[in-house]
């Protein structure tokens, strides 16, 4: 009998013996098991397919980060259905682009935004649910009568387990299909990788919109059958008290500069850590050295994407190299090529590709750009541009594309210049990144005006209204003429080292 290749399978195989042990622990002194998880995640699952949903539907989830939150996607994974998450920050704009593209037989929100969710669903039949942070909603209502018995749904390798979606350099958002085999591949590797066992307890302050927090993070945990500090969101102090309780730590860089920002943080604080780690954005080789400096540990850097997973990682056991990326992980290729596809020599930049089977198998609906964004040979095109050096060691040294992260997340500028070109008073707009000490890299909007400028105060606040807050400029600058090529292209690489400095 062929093997269930259902994600959540795979991770009840791991699950410890006694279910009654911890999965996770909330900041408010609430404890989890992993009984608790399966069952109330049977009855979501059960109250899912009783309401009409059927396996490959979409269920769409824009709720507060929550155990609950965690229940409903092991729920979608059990009954056969597409976890699609999405960041509580999206706007009424964002927000319509995700609903009629995804096409979700259920959306599941919290109560105070049913209104103008249900004001945005595209056609009829779709079923509109409600989850608080406390477990209250008419989801959970509704699933309190529910058996928290369910056989998981059977699932291919290639079915499709979760949709994700990221911006396109044109402003539409891509959706990134990724299927069981795609995640359970990159998750079992890396929970293997980074020597997780039953005995870690990994401190999750991650949001789990996001693959970092939703896939890497709770992936290697229930993986391994580990438990979890769960935080709602990153805070230095609730961090620091849940330390010492820990083992491991993931985090986006700014993560790191906070703690070091605080004068109490120290090795003291991480005397139970064997392990922190660090992604969705380049992590400063000073803000490395000062943190080993600080706490005698060494970072472990890793590189992904959401449309790859992870990708490389510096080792576990061997030397982390400050700015580098690390080696390609076990059963996933990299290589590095010319603007005709040949691989470089060795130490030279250009174009990074990579093929595996966490790679995903293309995007929602969109043929015509998975074509593109693919080599005749399958090596999928990560818009990054990076070297490997004659040890194997992979750098990240630009992004092809002019992709922002601003604190782990990803920043389109054209999505952003696309709503600042809106106003009146603005001739054109150009969105850039610049370093930043505690974002890693800070959102600037460079506007060129027409006739009377719009006050920067006033634009900000236009983008407040239309955009998520990670994307909303941290500044505006003005010019009286963009940078410009021969070709008449802007020159972004211009204006960040133009405004680079304050």
């Amino acid at each position: 009998m062929t093997q269930n290749a259902n994600l959540y399978a795979q991770f009840e195989r791991n699950f410890p013996e006694d279910r009654h042990g911890t999965l996770l622990r909330c900041a408010d002194g609430k404890v989890y098991s992993y009984a608790d998880a399966e069952q109330e995640s049977a009855r979501i699952a059960n109250c899912l397919l009783r309401i009409g949903a059927q396996p490959g539907e979409r269920v769409t989830v824009q709720v507060e980060k929550s155990p609950f939150n965690l229940f409903l996607y092991l729920a979608c994974l059990r009954a056969g259905l597409v976890y699609h998450p999405l960041n509580t920050a999206y706007r009424a704009n964002e927000l319509k682009y995700f609903l009629d593209n995804a096409e979700p037989r259920i959306v599941v929100c919290e109560a105070a935004a049913e209104e103008l969710i249900s004001s945005l669903l595209p056609a009829r039949g779709i079923s509109l649910l409600s989850l608080e942070q406390d477990g209250a909603g008419s989801l959970t209502a509704r699933a309190a009568d529910c058996s928290v018995e369910i056989d998981t749904a059977p699932a291919a390798a290639d079915d499709m387990a979760a949709l994700l979606y990221s911006s396109g350099t044109t402003g539409r958002p891509k959706g990134i299909v990724l299927t069981h085999d795609n995640l359970y591949f990159w998750i079992h590797t890396l929970a293997n990788a980074w020597g997780f066992s039953s005995r870690d307890c990994l401190l999750h302050a991650l949001p789990i919109y996001h693959v970092h927090g939703l896939f890497a993070a709770l992936g290697c945990v229930l993986m391994s059958g580990a438990s979890m500090e769960w935080l709602q969101r990153f805070d230095t102090d609730q961090v620091m008290q849940r330390l010492p309780r820990s083992t491991v730590m993931m985090g986006v860089p700014t993560f790191y500069t906070r703690l070091l920002a605080n004068p109490d943080f120290g090795a003291e604080l991480c005397g139970t850590i064997r392990l922190f780690i660090s992604g969705s954005a380049p992590l400063l080789a000073q803000t490395f050295a000062e943190f080993e400096a600080r706490t005698g540990h060494a970072i472990l850097e890793r590189y992904g994407m959401t449309e790859t997973g992870m990708i490389t990682s510096n080792p576990l056991h061997g030397r982390r190299r400050a700015g580098s990326a690390g080696l390609p992980l076990p059963g996933v290729e990299v290589r590095v090529v010319d603007e005709h596809d040949a691989a470089t020599d060795r130490g030279d930049t250009g174009n990074l590709q990579v093929r595996g089977p966490n790679v995903f198998p293309g995007y929602w609906r969109m043929p015509g750009q998975t074509a593109e964004d693919f080599t005749v040979d399958g090596f999928f095109n990560t818009g990054d541009q990076a070297c490997v050096e004659e040890d194997g060691y992979l750098s990240i040294v630009g992004r092809s594309k002019d992709m922002i992260i601003s604190g782990g997340l990803n920043v389109y500028p054209r999505e952003v210049e696309l709503v600042i070109d809106q106003m009146d008073g603005v001739g054109e707009s150009a969105v850039i990144g610049v370093e930043d000490a505690d974002f890693g890299e800070a959102v600037v909007a460079v506007v060129t005006p027409l006739g009377e400028a719009p006050v920067a105060e006033a634009l900000l606040a236009h983008c407040r209204q239309n955009l998520a807050n990670y994307k909303v400029p941290k500044q505006v600058q003005y010019l009286e003429q963009m940078p410009r090529n021969a070709m008449g292209k802007v020159q972004k690489n211009l204006l960040r080292d133009y405004f680079a400095k304050p």
